[in-house]
């Protein structure tokens, strides 16, 4: 209860200082904090906590449990839209469809996901996470993701560049330097400015989504979103927490695993609505509102798992 607390206060403290700052400084900034974070902050994160985390166990398995996530909420939305079509005799805009699978299938498992993680599990099994983020969501958003933005999209996209920006990303580099430097030995001082510096990326991490959320303009799309969120934050993570103990995940391990599940959408659903012309009022409030959900949300998962 005591992390649960001090979580909350991080999560809205730094979270609000990002939306004040979003409204008050020139939307620059916001690009220019994601690109540092992008290419420094996250990298350090990684390199510093992986020095700390315990990679014994079946770490392997989480990537393919974040897979099973997104393939399950995809196909669920994908139901619903059907289900939204059978019973409205309305159908969606195509690049409504798109933001929709999109939102119930990819979460923010990293620049959300490893703040609550931190706090409420500790380091010791970040890796977890971490695999879970970058060798699971990550892949999966810029394949399976792009495939589904390109085709729902009505903006035809440069592959080539999407594949570059995949493979330069320095996020799953930083995971084979990180392996490799938990072998070197660190004077103290320097242990403890790396272990400063990596806490610090996860605070502007929050931050940064404050100012995303500033973006938010109208609740409009506030209806559409929730089906994409109710998948997302409740159904896939509800369901696959029952499958975990057959692939021999149970604990604190599990723990993690679930919470990720449940992260809201991740920021590549704006990314992707904004590159291939979808709905991007869809995908901003799927964002904002999940990040709201997910205060509700946590103390409940926690209780039951």
């Amino acid at each position: 209860m005591t992390n649960l607390l001090e979580l909350y206060i991080q999560l809205i403290g730094l979270t609000s200082i990002g939306f004040i700052l979003g409204r008050k400084l020139p939307d620059t900034v916001p690009a220019y904090l994601g690109q540092w974070l992008f290419w420094v902050g996250v990298p350090i994160t990684v390199v510093a906590f992986l020095r700390q985390a315990d990679l014994s166990g079946q770490i392997w398995i989480a990537p393919v449990i974040s897979y099973l996530a997104i393939f399950l909420g995809a196909f669920l939305a994908w139901i619903g839209i059907k289900g939204q079509v059978y019973f409205t005799n309305s159908v969606p805009q195509q690049t409504t469809q798109g933001s929709l699978l999109l939102a119930a299938m990819l979460g923010n498992t990293g620049y959300l996901g490893f703040p609550v993680i931190l706090a409420i599990v500790g380091k010791e099994y970040f890796a977890w996470a971490l695999f879970y983020d970058l060798l699971g969501s990550l892949i999966g958003a810029y394949g399976f993701g792009v495939a589904l933005a390109a085709r729902f999209g009505s903006v035809a996209s440069n592959y080539w560049q999407i594949t570059k920006a995949v493979l330069i990303n320095p996020a799953p580099w930083s995971v084979g330097f990180g392996l490799l430097f938990r072998q070197v030995a660190l004077p103290n001082v320097m242990e403890f400015w790396l272990d400063k510096l990596a806490w610090s990326g996860v605070a502007l991490s929050l931050v940064l989504i404050g100012m995303r959320l500033s973006q938010l303009r109208s609740w409009q799309s506030l209806p559409q979103a929730g089906m994409s969120l109710a998948i997302k934050m409740l159904l896939v993570p509800l369901l696959l927490s029952r499958t975990l103990p057959l692939f021999g995940i149970t604990g604190v391990a599990a723990q993690v695993m679930i919470l990720q599940m449940a992260m809201p959408p991740a920021f590549a659903t704006l990314i992707f609505a904004e590159t291939f012309n979808l709905d991007r009022d869809l995908a901003v409030t799927a964002l904002a509102a999940g990040v709201i959900i997910l205060l509700l949300t946590l103390p409940v998962w926690l209780w039951v798992f």
